[in-house]
């Protein structure tokens, strides 16, 4: 699928996000997970920019990093926060990493580092 086309499937995700908020029903936990493939590409990501601090399918390995298999999955907003502008001594990847590649490991961070 071309990034043009991922756009688009995005851009009707969060219309229907939006449409099912304003109608005041609550989407069931399959409608709000995201892709597999998003999931494996973020896996791919994930062990490219984030394994060496935060460990191989998120086993924190002992240092000070956050164990990413605890991170609140109902806290989006964090984590794209944390990883665009960085926090403590996480450095900030939003000049590295495109919006869609956080967007794909985040897609990772909610399997637990099972996908």
């Amino acid at each position: 699928m071309s990034s043009a086309q991922w756009c688009v499937v995005a851009l009707l995700g969060l219309g229907v996000g939006w449409m099912v908020g304003v109608a005041g029903g609550t989407a069931t936990a399959a409608e709000e997970a995201p892709p597999a493939e998003m999931a494996v590409e973020g896996r791919r990501l994930y062990a490219r920019h984030c394994s060496h601090c935060h460990g191989i399918r998120m086993v924190n390995p002992g240092n000070s990093s956050f164990d990413l298999r605890r991170f609140p999955q109902d806290d989006k907003a964090r984590f794209l926060t944390s990883v665009t502008k960085g926090k403590n001594t996480m450095p900030a990847w939003g000049d590295m990493l495109q919006a869609e590649e956080i967007e794909r490991i985040w897609a990772y961070v909610l399997t637990g580092g099972k996908s």
